[in-house]
């Protein structure tokens, strides 16, 4: 089931970062190592939540490009984070927050040697390169995204 949501996660996720970089080539806003840079809300009805939280925060929503099932979250004219329809039931694992590292091969690592493990397929580059992300779970299990502003190092080029 966490399997499940996590996958999820990485699919608005991908399709989120695809919606920003068609509307911003740049990193997202930098807030700093230990701050959370972005996050994830699940629902079970996207028209009631945005409606709720747009009225509760004077939040704006922008659609994201290929689904019907995620908007990106706006404040003041940025970009902050995603909401999307859940895939079943909603339980405490769904959502993800981000939050920013300096060093996302550093994180991952550490994360690692206390306990967590690295999600399958992380880290990655954001389109574009304007930063990576990643998901680890930490040893009870719960989902946490790290987000850096720089890409991963570029893999060199084979030799001829």
């Amino acid at each position: 089931m966490r399997s499940a949501m996590v996958a999820i996660s990485l699919t608005l996720t991908l399709a989120s970062g695809q919606a920003h970089a068609a509307t911003m080539k740049t990193p997202k806003p930098d807030v700093g190592a230990g701050h959370i840079a972005w996050f994830d809300i699940t629902t079970t009805n996207l028209t009631s939540s945005k409606e709720f939280y747009g009225k509760l925060f004077e939040w704006q929503f922008t659609p994201v490009q290929g689904t019907d099932r995620a908007a990106e979250i706006v404040a003041g004219g940025t970009p902050i984070g995603s909401i999307r329809v859940a895939d079943g039931k909603i339980s405490s694992f769904n959502g993800l927050v981000y939050v920013q590292v300096a060093d996302i091969q550093a994180s991952c690592k550490k994360a690692k040697e206390l306990g967590g493990t690295v999600v399958p397929g992380f880290p990655f580059d954001l389109p574009e390169r304007t930063g990576a992300i990643a998901v680890i779970v930490d040893p009870s299990g719960h989902p946490l995204g790290l987000y850096t502003r720089t890409p991963l190092a570029a893999a060199p080029s084979p030799a001829k």
